[in-house]
């Protein structure tokens, strides 16, 4: 299980999955497994084997103009609440409220004082 504070998830934010999928599949022998988003979209979990070790999310709709492909990195926090109130407090702007995913965790969206933008979450505990 990630610790406080590691690296968790890192998840690629593209226009094209398909494209991206053969583009991994091939270059290093990723298979993918579809996750329902719930709004017609499917979140690819990328494997290598029997464990996933990214995502594959498509960027589609008004909010994502002008957004660049990027690599989208997660860090693991013991509760995701607490630690964004923590980081208001220290400069951070929560750009995505707490949400759940159901099996997955609690994740929000927030940008450090730099500018960085990354995601923070409370895994959901695997047994």
């Amino acid at each position: 299980m990630t610790q406080h504070g590691q690296f968790h998830w890192n998840e690629l934010k593209t226009r094209d999955a398909e494209k991206t999928k053969a583009f991994y599949g091939e270059a290093v022998g990723w298979t993918f497994d579809g996750m329902d988003m719930g709004d017609g979209q499917t979140y690819w979990v990328a494997m290598v084997g029997e464990t996933p070790v990214g995502g594959i999310f498509t960027m589609a709709g008004p909010e994502f103009e002008g957004v660049p492909e990027h690599w989208m990195s997660y860090l693991a926090v013991d509760d995701v609440d607490a630690a964004l109130e923590k980081a208001k407090g220290k400069g951070g702007e929560i750009l995505r409220e707490p949400f759940d995913v159901p099996g997955v965790g609690r994740i929000a969206i927030l940008r450090e004082p730099g500018g960085a933008v990354i995601g923070w979450m409370t895994p959901a505990l695997q047994e």
